[in-house]
């Protein structure tokens, strides 16, 4: 297998992984990202987001990883947070996921980053499972907040 950072020819792979992941997540009417958002988020003149592909040895792309940047005040020090993780479900139980997870996690260590972290669908026990088995831990005490559509326009427009 080979890791690879998507380039702007996979802008078309990258779309199709989006929708399969929002498929497979029960949400595919929420996916709703443009191939020129797309360009222009992953491929512009200052990306702020990245998308790194794992190829089986034909190199035909079997899962991908979508990630950015984030940071933490108490250590710091930047950190990833994985957007995205997802492999064909034909191409599961290969070690694809766990590469791209690796690979990130060499890139936090690489840069002198404090961590990577992701959130996780609760009823997605397969993933769960996976993720603790590389010893990753559920911040159970957290809680995810989001702000969109009118609550976010009402927010925005409160004094």
């Amino acid at each position: 297998m080979r890791i690879r950072r998507a380039v702007e020819a996979d802008l078309e792979i990258l779309a199709d992984f989006i929708r399969e992941l929002a498929h497979y997540e029960r949400a595919l009417e929420h996916a709703r990202a443009t191939p020129d958002q797309l360009r222009a988020s992953f491929f512009g003149a200052s990306p702020q987001v990245f998308c790194d592909f794992v190829e089986d040895d034909e190199g035909v792309v079997a899962g991908f990883a979508v990630w950015f940047l984030n940071y933490s005040t108490w250590t710091g020090t930047h950190g990833i947070y994985l957007e995205d993780l997802f492999v064909h479900p034909a191409q599961r139980g290969r070690g694809y996921g766990k590469a791209l997870l690796v690979n990130l996690a060499r890139e936090c260590v690489r840069r002198g980053y404090a961590r990577l972290q992701w959130s996780v669908l609760d009823w997605n026990s397969p993933s769960i499972d996976f993720y603790r088995s590389l010893g990753a831990e559920a911040l159970d005490e957290w809680t995810t907040y989001r702000l969109s559509g009118v609550a976010l326009e009402t927010v925005a427009t409160s004094e």
